[in-house]
């Protein structure tokens, strides 16, 4: 569904469900150079099981309209703003990557109106190489190849994630081309990389959420190791807070590559 976020139309992949104010909801925010569809499997069961899904396609991405957040601060504000437009008093926020920087902040200034907080390939401080972020603003087919290949534990994605024998590699190159091109004004790779690098609210944030935080990693994930989370897991157990690690075999993208562990998880959680 489209709804009206700031003065310009935002999509929202809600599953096939019309929003119910009875049922809790459940935002997704995706990462860089992606868009709702990478929550596939997640939003679709969740919305068929009792919850307001709101997978978004960000400002400037592919089917959002919009200026492309140049800061992860922006982007919590849209997620702020989003609530509002749908009329959701409170929602659980799961975020990858990028998407989980953004979850974060908006947590940490929602507050009581962020039920869960569920942060999947996280990492703080987020930096970027000084090549990848040249690649992404000069070479962005390079540093697309280059993503793909740090970012991927697997070729072939199992049956629940997109069909058995899913070419989950050039499905996520197919996705990063129409993304990028689906913005003639700005390069949201460059853009998006360049406001993780910059992010530098994570621990404070952190600090300010009052949810419980659930840490969804990749054990092989080469682009936000496991042990690049440590200090904001420290900082939500020294702040009292509800939290649960929990690491799958598998790379950066664990919506595809354990589509079912983790969705599981994110549903296991939600529950609590």
């Amino acid at each position: 569904m489209y709804l009206s976020v700031n003065g310009h139309n935002t999509y929202c992949y809600t599953g096939g469900k019309a929003f119910d104010a009875a049922l809790p909801s459940v935002v997704f925010i995706h990462g860089v150079l992606n868009d709702h569809s990478v929550w596939s499997l997640q939003s679709r069961y969740l919305a068929n099981h009792g919850w307001n899904v709101l997978a978004v396609d960000l400002p400037g991405h592919c089917r959002s309209e919009g200026e492309a957040p140049a800061s992860v601060e922006q982007a919590a504000d849209f997620v702020a703003a989003l609530l509002d437009a749908a009329g959701a008093k409170r929602a659980a926020l799961v975020g990858h990557s990028w998407g989980s920087l953004i979850a974060l902040q908006a947590a940490s200034t929602l507050k009581d109106r962020v039920s869960h907080l569920v942060l999947v390939g996280t990492a703080f401080p987020m930096k970027v190489s000084p090549a990848l972020l040249d690649a992404a603003l000069n070479e962005p087919m390079k540093a697309l190849t280059m993503i793909n290949v740090f970012s991927r534990s697997t070729l072939c994605a199992p049956p629940s994630a997109l069909g058995p024998g899913t070419w989950v590699y050039g499905a996520s190159m197919a996705l990063g081309r129409r993304v990028l091109a689906s913005n003639t004004q700005v390069n949201v790779f460059h853009r998006g990389f360049k406001a993780c690098d910059s992010y530098a609210n994570g621990e404070n944030a952190m600090a300010q959420v009052s949810c419980p935080v659930l840490f969804l990693l990749g054990a092989q994930d080469q682009m936000t190791q496991p042990r690049a989370a440590r200090l904001l897991i420290d900082k939500a157990q020294s702040s009292g807070l509800a939290v649960q690690v929990l690491s799958l075999p598998v790379g950066h993208h664990q919506m595809t590559e354990a589509p079912e562990q983790t969705l599981m998880a994110i549903r296991d959680f939600l529950q609590t």
